[in-house]
């Protein structure tokens, strides 16, 4: 029970975080009057979908990432054209679907050849209907319907290109902005829920335990409290306790430590570690502070602080990745899941925290200005406000196309690094 409450809290986390990047970017785009196609979470096929309004709801197989698709961002994959035969379905005589084929079992349509049309500004269809060139008007949302699926025409007004630069720059920047407010909401969660640490710690307790070492092999557990080493006090003073260890190289240590409302003993012997003088007993220590609740304003103020120091150190990993690359610095799905996983285990507390953290990640690296990212598409838009007039659609979605690809083979790769580390130990 605790694995599936491990897994299906690490999955919710990244759920919850894509979902909400996702969000930012449908709802300033259909403010903006953008048809959205398609909100997706997760890349390649199909798990589950529905369909709202105009929008179909989907999440798929591979856990990447997601999308917003908005009409007029790529070729539309269902199109008519002239001298094509079709059925009309008329609603007050107003064309609502575009039949284009298995026209012999179509009811109460209307058959014929298309003549001329205008699915972006006039929105009209003209047919040769037994000799007769008759004109319809095309409703906004009429359907195109072929292979037994939907597409809804997107005129002109509803495209993204039609879209003002400053309201495509909106839509796309509230991505990143969606993650920086879930981050901010979930650091000052995790401030309620963990409180404020005091300035004096009130002792030392045991942190990871590495299966296979002295402290492991006693049965000592994370959350201990260590009290006396060889019958001393310990306090707080942990370089004292670390020095003691140092000078227990394979000589038994007496520890009492508190579980609860036990009192426990535990010989433990330090181990020498090969390529280290330092002898080990296989745990790391922790001095524990002890909090208090937080007011309503320091929430807020600790909160902010945290989005700081944290985006801080995130530029400072970017830094130190670029000067130093090594592919095993880099860490793809598998290996934020085996972290999260393990951060899962340390409570909701910690586990909130960490999902402040990434998505404060995604949010600042969806701003880079890496083709396919949103930081890239910005860049597009930056020049387009400059020049004043975009630049050629194919090849920005040339450009995108590309990076899209090589993030995607980046991410194989990464995954690769990951599972042999996982196999590896």
């Amino acid at each position: 029970m605790e694995l599936l409450r491990i897994i299906f809290l690490t999955v919710l986390m990244f759920f919850v975080i894509v979902t909400v990047h996702e969000w930012g970017h449908y709802y300033f785009a259909k403010r903006a009057g953008i048809l959205v196609r398609e909100f997706a979470i997760g890349f390649g096929p199909k798990l589950f979908s529905y369909k709202r309004n105009e929008t179909q709801f989907t999440l798929r197989l591979l856990p990447f990432g997601g999308y917003a698709r908005m009409a007029g961002e790529d070729p539309e994959l269902v199109a008519i054209q002239n001298g094509q035969t079709v059925s009309l379905r008329l609603e007050e005589g107003v064309v609502r679907k575009f039949y284009l084929d298995r026209l012999d079992s179509r009811k109460n349509v209307i058959r014929g050849e298309i003549q001329e049309f205008d699915l972006l500004d006039d929105l009209h269809v003209t047919l040769d209907v037994d000799g007769e060139n008759v004109t319809y008007p095309v409703h906004p949302q009429a359907m195109l319907v072929a292979k037994g699926k939907e597409t809804q025409i997107a005129p002109r007004d509803r495209q993204y290109g039609s879209k003002t630069v400053g309201q495509r720059v909106l839509s796309i920047f509230a991505g990143p902005l969606m993650n920086f407010i879930l981050a901010f909401v979930l650091f000052a969660l995790h401030i309620q829920m963990a409180g404020i640490a005091l300035d004096k710690p009130s002792h030392l307790q045991v942190g990871d335990v590495m299966k296979g070492m002295p402290a492991a092999e006693v049965g000592l557990q994370q959350g201990d409290i260590i009290e006396t080493i060889n019958g001393e006090p310990v306090g707080t003073d942990a370089e004292g306790m670390i020095a003691k260890i140092n000078a227990s190289k394979d000589k038994a240590m007496v520890w009492t430590v508190k579980r609860g409302e036990q009192t426990l003993t535990f010989s433990i012997t330090p181990r020498a570690v090969e390529d280290q003088g330092s002898a080990k007993v296989g745990s790391t220590i922790v001095t524990y502070y002890p909090t208090r609740s937080a007011s309503f304003g320091e929430t807020f103020s600790v909160a902010g602080k945290s989005m700081v120091s944290t985006t801080k150190l995130i530029f400072e990993g970017f830094s130190q990745l670029i000067n130093k690359f090594s592919m095993d610095d880099l860490g793809g799905p598998v290996r934020t899941f085996e972290v999260t996983g393990q951060i899962a285990k340390q409570g909701i507390a910690q586990l909130t925290y960490w999902a402040a953290i990434l998505s404060l990640y995604l949010g600042i690296f969806n701003l880079f200005p890496i083709p396919a990212l949103d930081g890239s598409r910005l860049v597009f838009l930056a020049v387009e406000a400059v020049r004043g007039k975009p630049i050629d659609p194919n090849r920005e979605g040339m450009v995108h196309f590309i990076g899209f690809a090589m993030l995607f083979l980046l991410m194989i790769a990464v995954t690769y690094n990951d599972i042999l580390r996982l196999f590896q130990g």
